[in-house]
């Protein structure tokens, strides 16, 4: 099958691409890699009448370091993560996800804003962004605004982004605390869509967790912080992640909490199997890397 005839217009500046969103409205899709759009059109699930193609916007192609603050552009391909050394160093969460991203050819194209536009519950971006505790810069008529990571994401393939706004790119502040993070995701082959995955990130001060965020992927509908466990977790010395009764108290914690929803070929309940045992293996990593 091929797709409904469109019209294509490929920009050079984000107030290009808002005056033509602003023309056609719902007519108009923006295409940033293409890895999610072009099947998509070509199975005819959508038909816009114009592609607003964005890579021609350098801007958004950008990895930068200012001060404290990492952003990440709209238009970074998985690639360019993949070789940042930038963010092996100040990211690591990141540089060690993007290998989990489907195949070599997938990664080459397709982008970071794509990923987190497009909003799959199993892809490994907005958990990451999440899990880092990221903040989504988007443009529209009236400016740019600024959103949280943990409140972009609303309900299946469903984000903040309006119809008439671009997404810019995500930006990550550094903090002076040491951390660590942890990232695994179970998938039937490597590159497949994950059955149940997880993105940590967490924060020590005087040997004691002052920060963390557990964000499970491939689960529901959106990412999911588990929150109650966050809690319990804070304020515990490092050793106290050895011990055999709260590994079985937060797991079962983090078991309860997380909605989880089944997909053709894992019940909702072997993924909530799944979460209590990627977290206890993250917290043992986390105490043994310490």
């Amino acid at each position: 099958m091929k797709a409904a005839a469109f019209n294509y217009e490929k920009v050079t500046n984000i107030a290009q691409a808002l005056s033509l969103l602003k023309v056609h409205g719902d007519q108009a899709k923006l295409i940033a890699g293409g890895q999610s759009l072009l099947p998509a059109l070509n199975m005819r699930l959508s038909a816009p009448q114009i592609l607003i193609d964005l890579q021609g916007i350098s801007e958004l192609k950008k990895i930068e370091e200012q001060g404290q603050v990492i952003r990440i552009g709209a238009m970074v391909t998985h690639t360019q993560i993949e070789n940042s050394a930038l963010l092996l160093e100040k990211l690591p969460l990141l540089s060690q996800a993007v290998t989990h991203i489907a195949h070599r050819a997938i990664r080459n194209l397709g982008t970071w804003g794509g990923s987190i536009v497009y909003g799959d519950p199993a892809a490994e971006w907005p958990a990451c962004a999440i899990a880092l505790d990221g903040v989504m810069l988007i443009a529209g008529p009236n400016g740019q605004r600024r959103v949280a990571a943990k409140d972009f994401f609303q309900d299946l393939y469903t984000t903040d982004l309006g119809p008439d706004e671009i997404f810019l790119g995500t930006e990550f502040t550094m903090t002076a605390q040491k951390s660590f993070h942890y990232f695994e995701e179970l998938s039937r082959r490597h590159g497949d869509y994950a059955v149940t995955g997880l993105a940590s990130q967490v924060e020590f001060d005087q040997g004691s967790l002052s920060a963390i965020r557990l964000v499970y992927f491939s689960v529901a509908a959106t990412p999911v912080l588990a929150t109650k466990a966050q809690n319990l977790l804070l304020g515990k010395k490092i050793q106290d992640l050895q011990n055999k009764d709260l590994l079985a108290q937060v797991c079962a914690l983090a078991r309860d909490e997380v909605p989880t929803v089944a997909d053709i070929t894992n019940s909702a309940k072997m993924k909530t199997h799944l979460v209590g045992v990627l977290l206890e293996r993250a917290l043992k990593a986390i105490s043994l890397s310490i």
